[in-house]
Formats: structure tokens, C-alpha cells, sequence
């Protein structure tokens, strides 16, 4: 091991967020060559972490997974942070860069509690905070209850387990990564429509690191990468909070990509979806659906977008 790494990653100390972090460093070593001491795993207590028993959207939003690891950057006590990308705010400090995205997983949501969205009984309770999960169920079942449940994956199991709800939704690459790939039925993404950025790993320095930017950049995945942009920028285009119901699948043909993107009232009785195809670089075109979406929509949907995070 060398007495000093080469790179200190800073990550969430969740279950989760370590083993992201813990696959950032085996590639990172694989491509360079490095023993693993190579690579320091620095972990910090997020914000989000603290503060369980309450919405994102009422505690801060994205910034609260985020924020710490941004100051430790800036200060520099890590060379880069990892995250799941779909829990970065979409406009970024300056001085941050994302330095690579991984190989995207998949993307797909999990169902735990019934064989099905039909098959969930009727008048049941269905526990998430995701107001995107919220609004798509509702809108195929608005005869269910939604109560909120936030936590890790063992302690989001756990509530469902306790009876607190009778189902509950998880990320397939999230379980994955944590190997319970065994657990929940998967929902077809073409019918059940992703988080944005949902399933991608994210390496962020600073923007002024050249070092660790040329380090980063070897286990950067392209066309997850592609498809990671093309999600944020719908995002900026809507104006997209913690609050806002958005769902967007997108999938690659050659150098083209085609987003299909939905976007919803909270209480799931209001959808609106588009759909765009373009080139992977064409960062322009997922804001013109995001504006195709929005004078599309009844102001029920359109009162919870563009004001941004």
C-alpha cells in the first residue's frame, strides 16, 4: 500500500453509497494499474442521512446528499466524491466538474409487496417518498394510499417488513449493487418510466484538479455518460425540484438517443408525455421537449416545475 493514495474518494456512508464507492475504486485501480491502497475511501455522514423521518423536498432537497461532500471538495480533504447521480442537483457549483459516469445499471424500479402494480390490493398502503413513484401510482391506482417512507435500503425493507406499508418501490441497481438481486418484482422501464439519471454512479472533482480530472476520465462510460446529460438537461429545462414528478427513459440507436419523458401532478390524476429522438452530443434538444411538456400541461402539473435546484 502506498503511504499516501493517489486518490481520496469521498462517499455517503450508507450501505449503498459504499459499495458505489467501493466499485469507483475497483475500477479506477483497474484501469491505471494501482493496488487498491492506491484509492482512499473517505466516508462522511450526509445530511440526507441525518434526517429520516421526513420528505426530501421538506428538508432541503438534493443539496442535502450532496452538500458535505461539496465542502470537503472544496477544501480539499478528498480529491473527488462519488454519488448516484439522480440525487445531484442539476445545477452544480462552478468549481465542481463530473470527472465520469460509470456503466450506467439498470434502470428499472422494484417492486416490493405484490407481483404487480395491478396485483397490489385494493385500498393498500404503498410506501415512498419519490413523488415521481407517488404520482405514476396514483395514476395507475388512485384508489391506493401513499405513505412516506425514506431510509436506506435495510431500513426501507425493515418498514415494510414492520407492516407500516404493504408495499413499497426500490431501485433494481440499488438492490443489485447490494446483492439482493433476488428481492421485489422488476418493473419494465418502458411501462414503469425511470428516475432521471436513475442507475448511474457519478465521480465529481474539482473543476480546476487536472490530476484527478485525467484520472477520472479513463472509467468515464460515454454513452452513460450520453444518456446521464441528456436527463439533466430535460431536468433543467423543466425546472425540476425534489417536488416535481418526473419520469424519463431514455435509450441509444447507433449515436442517437430517443427520451421518452412524463410529467405529472402530485396526486397522479394529471400526466403529460412526450417523447424526442437526437443526437447523443445534442444537449439542446431534451430543453425543447422539456418546453414541449410544459405548454402542454394543465397548470395542476405546470405549478410544480421551473423553479430549479
Amino acid at each position: 500500500m502506498p503511504d499516501t493514495p493517489i486518490l481520496r474518494l469521498g462517499t455517503r456512508r450508507s450501505p449503498l453509497a459504499m459499495a458505489q464507492a467501493e466499485e469507483a475504486r475497483a475500477r479506477l485501480c483497474a484501469a491505471h494499474g494501482w493496488d487498491v491502497g492506491a484509492v482512499e475511501l473517505v466516508p462522511v455522514i450526509a445530511s440526507g442521512d441525518k434526517i429520516q423521518d421526513r420528505p426530501l423536498a421538506e428538508i432541503g432537497g438534493k443539496a442535502l446528499w450532496t452538500r458535505e461532500l461539496d465542502l470537503w471538495l472544496a477544501e480539499g480533504r478528498i480529491d473527488a466524491a462519488v454519488h448516484s447521480m439522480k440525487d445531484v442537483e442539476t445545477i452544480r457549483p462552478d468549481i465542481i466538474a463530473i470527472g465520469a459516469i460509470l456503466p450506467r445499471a439498470d434502470k428499472a424500479d422494484t417492486l416490493l409487496g405484490a407481483a404487480s402494480i395491478a396485483a397490489i390490493p385494493q385500498g393498500a398502503k404503498v410506501g415512498t417518498s419519490a413523488p415521481r413513484r407517488a404520482a405514476q401510482l396514483l395514476h395507475a391506482r388512485p384508489d391506493l394510499e401513499v405513505v412516506g417512507i425514506r431510509g436506506n435500503v435495510a431500513t426501507r425493507m425493515a418498514k415494510l417488513e414492520a407492516g407500516e406499508a404493504d408495499a413499497t418501490f426500490l431501485a433494481a441497481a440499488g438492490l443489485s449493487r447490494l446483492g439482493e438481486d433476488n428481492v421485489g418484482v422488476r418493473l419494465d422501464p418502458e411501462d414503469w418510466l425511470p428516475a432521471p439519471a436513475q442507475a448511474a454512479i457519478g465521480i465529481e472533482c474539482r473543476a480546476s484538479d487536472e490530476r484527478t480530472r485525467e484520472a477520472l476520465v479513463v472509467v468515464n462510460h460515454a454513452e452513460s455518460r450520453d444518456e446521464v446529460l441528456a436527463e439533466r438537461a430535460l431536468l433543467q429545462g423543466l425546472g425540476g425540484t425534489c417536488h416535481s414528478p418526473i419520469a424519463v427513459l431514455t435509450t441509444r440507436t447507433d449515436d442517437r438517443l430517443t427520451m421518452r419523458a412524463a410529467i405529472f401532478s402530485p396526486d397522479g390524476s394529471q400526466r403529460v408525455e412526450g417523447t424526442a429522438s437526437f443526437a447523443c452530443d445534442d444537449l439542446a434538444a431534451p430543453g425543447e421537449l422539456a418546453r414541449t411538456l410544459l405548454d402542454d400541461a394543465p397548470p395542476e402539473i405546470a405549478v410544480n416545475f421551473g423553479q430549479m435546484e
